[in-house]
């Protein structure tokens, strides 16, 4: 069997290790326009200069596995076109082409790995006093906010956000979450970003939009252009296609490695099913917690029930950095060892 996957984020990663290892006989070839794999979760690290995002590929995947450094320019019938002119046939694709994030003018996109790297540039740059603008209030966007603020005292940070701040959290995290704010010397503001103004850096951290390589397919998508997949998250279009992680329209997902890596995972069950003659498997998976850094040494851990709705418990401080901490840890081991489960969802 001939497997293509689209796409080295965390699902897609994923996807290739677990298809090479449970998939007898699979022929394994992973499609990515870049030779790093990016840790996405740490790009406001990379650009705070408190960490780095990126790792060579190859050292992520098994031997077994192919890459090829190109992008797909279409999904057609049993072939994936590259941008490169050529072209590689498939029995399974798993789509994980993921996110796309622009930003408007005269912004740097957080999620954006080109676009961190020369934001990181002229943060390390900026004299004192000078102001930095952050664009979101969801997780990402505070993320962003409190590392540069911790990173750089010397500037003034402003969150700006046209919704609450940190509206995912229940209320007591989302207290802990002002406070750290009000103690790094964040003024939050509440409007709609028009432009950057006086700021002399503006980082973009709203929701991401996704990959039009579905779309330009002739692939059913998903008014955001996700593709539409079915219980098993095959592709309704094609069922010789499985759509995975930021690009596929799973429902009760969101935009996360928590939900990619198990989602990756599943695909590559189903496949290995399919080698064997077996029907794949619904698809089902419960969310634990959401984490988020507030530097390197404060968090907030908030559990969640399986829908990721906020339960009542949640933990902050440095506990909670040191868990999210190992969190971003174990998405890399979990990533290039393929060995992952996951709870169900709810019922």
């Amino acid at each position: 069997m001939k497997v293509v996957v689209v796409g080295a984020g965390y699902a897609g990663t994923m996807a290739a290790n677990r298809i090479a290892r449970r998939a007898r006989g699979a022929q394994v070839t992973l499609v990515n326009p870049r030779p790093d794999f990016v840790e996405r979760i740490r790009l406001h690290e990379l650009i705070a200069g408190s960490g780095g995002a990126s790792r060579p590929l190859a050292a992520m995947l098994r031997e077994s596995v192919t890459l090829r450094v190109a992008a797909a320019q279409k999904i057609g019938d049993g072939v994936v076109a590259l941008t490169d002119g050529d072209a590689i046939d498939f029995d399974r694709l798993v789509y994980a082409a993921g996110g796309t994030v622009v930003a408007p003018e005269g912004a740097f996109a957080v999620g954006a790995v080109d676009d961190a790297r020369r934001a990181a540039d002229q943060l390390a740059n900026l004299p004192t006093d000078a102001r930095v603008d952050v664009v979101g209030g969801g997780l990402t966007g505070i993320e962003t906010t409190t590392e540069v603020a911790s990173e750089r005292p010397d500037l003034r940070v402003r969150l700006i956000t046209d919704g609450p701040v940190a509206p995912s959290l229940g209320r007591r995290a989302r207290a802990r979450v002002a406070a750290v704010l009000d103690r790094l010397g964040v003024e939050t503001v509440r409007a709609e970003w028009n432009s950057p103004g006086d700021a002399a850096l503006t980082l973009w951290a709203v929701a991401r939009q996704v990959s039009e390589l579905a779309e330009a397919s002739g692939l059913e998508v998903d008014t955001d252009g996700r593709m539409v997949v079915d219980a098993s998250l095959r592709s309704v279009s094609d069922a010789r296609l499985y759509a995975v992680g930021d690009a596929a329209a799973v429902p009760g997902s969101r935009m996360s490695c928590q939900a990619a890596i198990p989602q990756g995972a599943h695909a590559a069950d189903a496949i290995a099913r399919e080698s064997r003659n077996r029907a794949p498997k619904p698809y089902s998976m419960g969310f634990t917690a959401q984490c988020v850094s507030l530097g390197r040494r404060d968090g907030v851990v908030q559990r969640v029930h399986r829908d990721d709705s906020p339960a009542g418990a949640w933990l902050g401080g440095r506990a909670a950095a040191f868990v999210k901490e190992q969190v971003c840890r174990s998405t890399v081991v979990a990533t290039r060892s393929s060995q992952y489960a996951w709870m169900p969802g709810p019922s």
